[in-house]
């Protein structure tokens, strides 16, 4: 019986319809997708409303490297899951099983490297993340909580493509969604009736964090249909093959941490710039942005990972028609979904910045007037991530590599250094749309240019 349900589970990525397909991957992974972001907003919502803008401002500036983190993870994440892909198509599945767990592997032994790191020189690293005098204690006090979560972050983080690709995006979905109620019950319950603040929203990330990692690895070791965890040989020669898979696969999703980095960058640069023209107000006002940029990085992340896996196994089939059904599908889906996030933020700000923040407030009232110019850029992002993801998952490196620098480091610093300049106020909020609406163009170039060879 068991075995006549996980036929009935399982999704045939050869022949199903290439649009039943992505809705079947789509669905859950949007939802699983969104519960992570969630984690994050509700942490800033219970913040704000219990120790105010410091609060927040503390998480903010810490955020960067939460974004490092998952970069790491899904850049891992993406490779093995396009490699494994790849090996499944073609009947290996052992060598699949093998690079996922080198990918698993990797990750780990990055965590524990970070938090040796953290742990030794706190201090140090959270100025290193231009946390000030006042901030230093909070933002000090919120990593140091965190710290040993970062090694279940990064196995989530690898562990939902594999569980994706095994077909069960369901349980992908669950185990996301079971780590988000986790934090909000937790966030409730340390912040508000133990008052024990930004630590308390620390504590509650890292504990529902440890339980959708486990949740995970235990799919992996245990559960698996296809894609279960073997162990690694340890021999010289198996590790030099090790490495030089793992480099592969971190070629191949190299652009996914290019990704988040962009958006650690987007924070950095953000808080700079608002600080410079708008003083601490503004830096508050960019903070409610930020804890919202996840949502939008999600849908199109979600977008991306749907179609990924569809792409790669038809890639390696060499069933190209059904390659580019997928990317015309997942195109689609991203500007439907880019206009109608653009539009609830254009539509209805004071109700998001409400949120986290009396509406009276003087950071309230600037992200209020910002966020639609802000939102503006929303689909651009949602389809530049889309296409990135496509690249990846045919193995197209460098557009991948190149498109992910251009939404990050090409543009994005010298929109934000060059907007206020030229509009103002409304420049600062706009650097982030114009960096996306010139990548978008750069991407559309390269397609006629391709397109003609």
């Amino acid at each position: 019986m068991k075995t006549d349900n996980l036929k009935e589970d399982a999704i045939d990525l050869a022949t199903l319809n290439v649009s039943v397909l992505f809705r079947k991957y789509f669905v859950p992974t949007l939802l699983g997708m969104l519960s992570i972001s969630a984690v994050t907003a509700i942490d800033g919502i219970f913040v704000g409303q219990s120790v105010g803008s410091d609060g927040i401002a503390a998480i903010n500036i810490f955020a960067p490297m939460f974004m490092i983190f998952t970069g790491i993870g899904l850049m891992a994440g993406i490779g093995c899951s396009v490699v494994a892909s790849i090996h499944l198509a073609k009947g290996k599945t052992k060598v699949a099983r093998l690079n996922v767990t080198q990918a698993m592997a990797f990750v780990t032994l990055v965590a524990l490297l970070f938090i040796a790191f953290m742990t030794a020189f706190p201090e140090t690293t959270v100025r290193l993340l231009g946390a000030s005098e006042h901030l230093l204690p909070l933002v000090t006090d919120y990593m140091l909580w965190y710290l040993p979560a970062i090694l279940f972050q990064m196995w989530i983080s690898v562990s939902l493509f594999i569980i994706r690709l095994d077909d069960s995006p369901r349980v992908a979905m669950w185990c996301s969604l079971i780590s988000a109620v986790a934090n909000i019950v937790l966030d409730y319950v340390f912040i508000f009736p133990l008052g024990w603040g930004v630590r308390g929203a620390s504590f509650a990330t890292a504990i529902s964090t440890v339980i959708g990692g486990l949740i995970a690895i235990g799919y992996l070791l245990f559960f698996a249909r296809h894609l279960r965890l073997i162990r690694l040989k340890m021999s010289v020669k198996s590790i030099r093959l090790s490495i030089r898979n793992i480099g592969y696969q971190c070629h191949i999703g190299s652009s996914a941490l290019l990704g988040e980095a962009t958006m650690a960058l987007l924070m950095f640069m953000g808080n700079l710039v608002f600080m410079k023209y708008l003083g601490d107000n503004g830096v508050g006002a960019f903070g409610i942005a930020c804890y919202y940029m996840p949502f939008v990085f999600m849908v199109g992340n979600a977008i991306a990972q749907s179609a990924q896996p569809i792409i790669s196994y038809n890639f390696g089939r060499g069933l190209h028609e059904r390659v580019y059904a997928t990317e015309r599908i997942a195109l689609t889906t991203a500007v439907v979904c880019g206009l109608l996030v653009m539009g609830l933020f254009i539509g209805v700000p004071h109700v998001l910045v409400g949120l986290f923040l009396n509406p009276a407030d003087a950071a309230a009232q600037i992200a209020i007037n910002g966020l639609p110019y802000f939102a503006t850029g929303f689909i651009f992002f949602i389809l530049n991530l889309t296409v990135v993801g496509y690249f990846q998952s045919i193995e197209k490196v460098k557009p991948a590599t190149f498109f992910a620098l251009s939404r990050g480091l090409i543009c994005l610093v010298p929109s934000f250094l060059l907007m206020p300049m030229m509009a103002g106020t409304p420049g600062i909020w706009l650097a982030m749309p114009v960096s996306e609406f010139l990548t978008s163009l750069a991407i559309l170039g390269f397609h006629f240019v391709s397109g003609r060879k």
